[in-house]
């Protein structure tokens, strides 16, 4: 199995079966589509499409009224900043 990744909340390319005749490629947080585009330039067809929930972004906010972020690690708190769309396609040569 090939498999390509662009870390963070970019496109990410996964080829799958020896023969590469298929491939799907995930889009996340509202990036560019150019890999898509360039494989249906080369023939490529979408076979299947679908759609997820995912977090582009985290942040670190306060656990109390009186936690001092920068002093007490111990009082942080991470939780989910901004949500998006993952486009996941499914490609066939």
């Amino acid at each position: 199995m090939i498999f390509f990744l662009i870390n963070g909340c970019k496109t990410s390319v996964k080829e799958f079966n020896e023969n590469e005749n298929n491939i799907e490629i995930i889009i996340s947080c509202e990036e560019d589509n150019n890999d898509l585009d360039q494989y249906i330039k080369d023939g490529w067809k979408i076979k299947k499409e679908y759609t997820e929930e995912k977090v582009c972004s985290w942040k670190t906010i306060a656990a109390t009224k009186d936690c001092d972020l920068e002093k007490d690690k111990g009082c942080k708190l991470v939780q989910p900043d901004k949500i998006g769309e993952e486009r996941i396609y499914l490609l066939e040569k």
